[in-house]
């Protein structure tokens, strides 16, 4: 057995004083009338009433910062003016109840913030012209079962949206973080890559000089080779200089020979 709204309220309130409520949520509460709530509920933004069998909404309470208001699944058809004490009410939900004219709904004229109105499963929406009245009727309204005047869905409520967005700013500020992360990363890897660096081409500049001095050692021997080669043309040259001294003593030898011999055979003829 369902307890009744009195006591529902109670129970939801935990022991909290009534002007610390900001959500109350009364679903499936059992009631004929309003009761147990009441004008000290100063501070809150969400009331939900869904399925509690209302067939008014006689009592119902000043709530002037109430934003929220769900009245689905009842029995209501009428008596919408008192819920003028709620000025700051923007969403409204009458689904499922008992209003059949349109007649019902002016009363929301005096709600200048309600800027969303459900009246889905009603049998008011069966009228042909049931939208175009409606907007008419209340042309502060911007979205009627979900939809505006060119029926486009209406977005996820201001709550989700929030937190949506908290979910994005969390998720970027992640990426930044990351971001900060790999940029500290690559620093370090350039600190621990410059002394590697370094050693590198000091490997490169003894590499260098190594090959300048083989360079150097080849030039040295190669100047030797030249100077042996020198030497030994030098030589050569002095062997060909005995050489062709030789055949000169040779020709002269010859050559004193043959005056000899000739000389001799001058005094033989002169002898005989």
């Amino acid at each position: 057995m369902s307890l009744g709204l009195g006591k529902r309220i109670e129970l939801e309130m935990r022991g909290r004083p009534a002007d610390q409520i900001l959500d109350l949520n009364l679903d499936n509460c059992r009631a004929n009338k309003i009761e147990g709530l009441t004008s000290e509920f100063t501070n809150l933004h969400l009331l939900s009433l869904n399925n509690l069998g209302l067939p008014t909404l006689e009592g119902f309470p000043k709530l002037g910062k109430l934003k929220k208001l769900e009245l689905s699944d009842n029995r209501i058809s009428g008596g919408l003016d008192h819920l003028t004490g709620c000025t700051n009410l923007t969403h409204l939900s009458l689904s499922g109840n008992k209003i059949k004219d349109f007649d019902v709904l002016d009363p929301l004229k005096d709600l200048k913030d309600l800027t969303s109105l459900d009246l889905f499963n009603c049998e008011v929406t069966n009228d042909e012209q049931y939208r175009e009245k409606v907007f008419a009727k209340l042309p502060q309204i911007v979205y009627l079962d979900g939809f505006d005047r060119e029926e486009k869905e209406q977005d996820v409520d201001g709550e989700e949206d929030e937190d949506d967005d908290d979910d994005e700013n969390e998720v970027d500020e992640d990426e930044d973080d990351d971001d900060e992360d790999e940029d500290e990363d690559e620093d370090d890897d350039e600190e621990d890559f410059e002394p590697g660096d370094d050693d590198d081409d000091d490997d490169d500049d003894q590499i260098v000089e190594a090959n300048d001095n083989e360079d150097d050692d080849d030039d040295d021997e190669d100047g030797v080779e030249d100077g042996e080669e020198d030497e030994d043309g030098e030589e050569d040259e002095d062997e060909e200089d005995d050489d062709a001294e030789g055949e000169d003593g040779e020709a002269r030898g010859v050559k004193r020979k043959h005056e000899d011999e000739e000389e001799g055979g001058e005094e033989e003829s002169e002898d005989a």
